[in-house]
């Protein structure tokens, strides 16, 4: 008997051990049965409405067991339970506390703190705590998160809606903290739709350290056509749409919309018929913005230890993101946004390509989302190679003034993309308009044209000289004879005639044969004084700026020449030169005593580089040729 216990007892502990795998292969692990029926039952009644109350941080004790919501898959939130392990006074900044927890359940445990899940909202009984908004660091064992009290949040409810403006904005980076602390805010997992991996990569290398350089999978939804007919300002957010928005819904902020987009997700901590607030921490920290606000939907959650985030779709748009604040940003719903939009043509030998998209109007963001969708649109053409030079035309169409013109060449070289070299000047002349202290009108709109070359279109300035001779009188025809070469060609001369004016004087005259940019410093000197540039002068000096496809023959007379507001003045007496003496270091005043006056130019055929200076001597009387 004895024998045959002993040969029981191993084939018992086995089948003991096998049912119980089983259980754990049914039960999510961590949770009980009558956990998991609480979860069920708590999963299909949904989160309790924001209506119901809120708990104040006072009452908030070690070991408390609490609700979270989020969405894992889809655009259902599912609850996470959470256990308190306390407050930690000030963690966020003085008089900002930070609520400590840890998550319970099959998902959390298995993901960890994932991006994207940011302003989670946590619950006791029916009464809003907060959100879940900081992580610890990255490869955490254990998904312990930080939550923002709801108190905190409030204060951003109820800042008074000012409209879409997006003037006075700060640039600061979301979650940055002190050297040494460990929290950080979770993530919002920005998803570019539409770019190839070069643009990805430029864009995260012009925001880093700013919180938005975290890219994660995602696609467009139904707030991006990829047809842009109409603006999008004539979106009205649908009932439907407006009716999936619960706590715990993933709602995305569009940087860019159209035939391109980028977003960043979060999570809905608190809704009411007129507004939400999410995320539990800033996006960028921006104070007032005007951000499309879209619904989300959750392809899936993917799980890393060092970099766990939501893949996403953005969905319909349901109104604007209003505010980017310390504890919340909030969107009111209906509302409709402020955008920028953007038209690009690229034409090559082949076809030629549009694209439309809108872009923020946030100080920090606006010039590299310019930026990034210029340099995608060079990149989606076939025809597109190392050896691609590049030509663009175009304007910023700016409200209370004329339109500001765009005219850069960009030829292919051995040091680096034409392609990104373009986007990036194109980016520059932008940020001078848009971000210069003076402006006050809106961007209204931004058309670029791209002409590209299958070639190098550099062109060298080797030699210039006087066909006609060095001894010349006043008012005499001149002849330059310039000797130029494009990348692998033959050298070819070119000859520019011009007049001399009759009310020249004995003496010398220096000739300068150039490119565009050495004739454009000439005539536009760098100023004396240390004081940033207003509009007026940076659009004049975008107006008055020569084409780099042409050879320019300038006399640099003895004169005095000053430089007003973008204008060269050639040609001063000097009582007007003194009078203006007094001003070069207060105004935008510069004074030169050789004036620089354009006598003749005459086609390159690409990108001229260089210049020579010859001299003449004028000798009395003349002006019979």
């Amino acid at each position: 008997m004895e024998t045959r216990l002993k040969e029981i007892r191993p084939g018992l502990a086995a089948l003991i051990i096998a049912l119980g795998m089983a259980a754990l292969s049914i039960a999510p692990a961590g949770l009980l049965p009558a956990q998991l029926d609480a979860q069920s039952s708590a999963a299909a009644a949904g989160p309790p409405p924001s209506s119901g109350g809120f708990f104040p941080l006072a009452d908030v004790r070690k070991g408390m067991t609490a609700t979270a919501w989020t969405v894992f898959e889809g655009d259902k939130p599912e609850p996470m339970e959470v256990e308190i392990l306390g407050i930690l006074r000030g963690e966020r900044g003085p008089g900002h506390d930070m609520i400590l927890a840890r998550l319970h359940g099959a998902k959390p445990e298995f993901t960890g703190v994932v991006a994207g899940m940011s302003g989670s909202p946590v619950y006791i009984g029916n009464r809003l705590l907060g959100s879940l908004s900081y992580r610890i660091g990255q490869f955490s064992k254990e998904p312990i998160a930080g939550i923002t009290p709801i108190e905190q949040m409030l204060e951003v409810r109820d800042l008074p809606i000012q409209g879409t403006g997006n003037r006075d904005q700060g640039t600061g980076t979301a979650g940055a903290q002190p050297e040494g602390m460990n929290f950080e805010a979770m993530e919002t997992p920005l998803v570019m739709s539409g770019f190839h991996p070069e643009a990805v990569r430029l864009w995260q290398k012009r925001m880093a350290g700013t919180g938005l350089e975290t890219i994660a999978a995602g696609g467009v939804g139904g707030s991006s056509a990829s047809s842009l007919s109409a603006s999008f300002m004539d979106d009205e957010p649908s009932a439907k749409a407006l009716a999936t928005v619960v706590p715990g819904s993933a709602v995305s902020a569009q940087l860019v919309r159209g035939d391109l987009e980028i977003s960043a997700t979060c999570t809905v901590t608190y809704i009411d018929p007129k507004q939400l607030l999410a995320c539990g921490h800033p996006i960028l920290q921006a104070g007032t913005v005007s951000l499309p606000m879209t619904t989300a939907d959750v392809v899936a959650t993917l799980a890393s230890p060092l970099n766990a985030f939501k893949i996403i779709n953005t969905g319909e748009l349901i109104g604007s993101f209003t505010e980017d604040r310390d504890s919340a940003i909030r969107g009111v719903l209906g509302l409709k946004p402020h955008m920028i939009p953007v038209h690009i043509s690229v034409h090559s030998q082949a076809d030629e390509r549009k694209l439309n998209v809108e872009v923020v109007d946030l100080p920090s963001l606006t010039a590299q989302a310019v930026l990034v969708s210029l340099y995608e649109s060079l990149l989606e053409t076939n025809e597109s190679t190392d050896e691609t030079s590049y030509h663009l035309t175009g304007s910023i169409d700016l409200d209370g003034h004329a339109p500001a013109p765009l005219d850069e060449w960009v030829s292919s070289s051995d040091g680096g993309a034409a392609s990104q070299e373009l986007a990036l000047k194109a980016a520059v002349r932008f940020e001078r308009i848009y971000a210069n202290g003076a402006r006050q009108g809106a961007i209204r709109a931004i058309t670029l044209h791209v002409e590209a070359f299958p070639r190098r279109i550099q062109v060298e300035l080797e030699t210039a000289r006087l066909v006609s001779g060095d001894i010349v009188h006043a008012g005499d025809t001149v002849m330059v004879e310039a000797t130029i070469r494009a990348w692998q060609q033959p050298a070819r001369n070119v000859r520019i005639p011009f007049k001399l004016p009759v009310r020249l004087g004995e003496g010398n005259l220096r000739v300068l044969v150039s490119d565009a940019g050495t004739l454009d410093r000439t005539l536009d000197q760098p100023r004396f004084a240390a004081r940033s540039v207003d509009l007026e002068t940076v659009l004049a000096q975008d107006r008055n700026r020569h084409a780099a496809d042409r050879i320019y023959v300038s006399l640099l007379v003895p004169e005095a020449q000053a430089g007003v507001g973008g204008h060269a003045l050639t040609s001063l007496p000097l009582s007007v030169a003194n009078a203006m003496e007094p001003l070069r270091t207060e105004k935008d005043v510069n004074l030169n005593g050789e004036s620089a006056e354009v006598a003749g130019d005459a086609p390159a055929g690409g990108v001229l580089s260089g210049f020579q200076v010859l001299n003449l001597r004028i000798e009395p009387g003349g002006g019979l040729n």
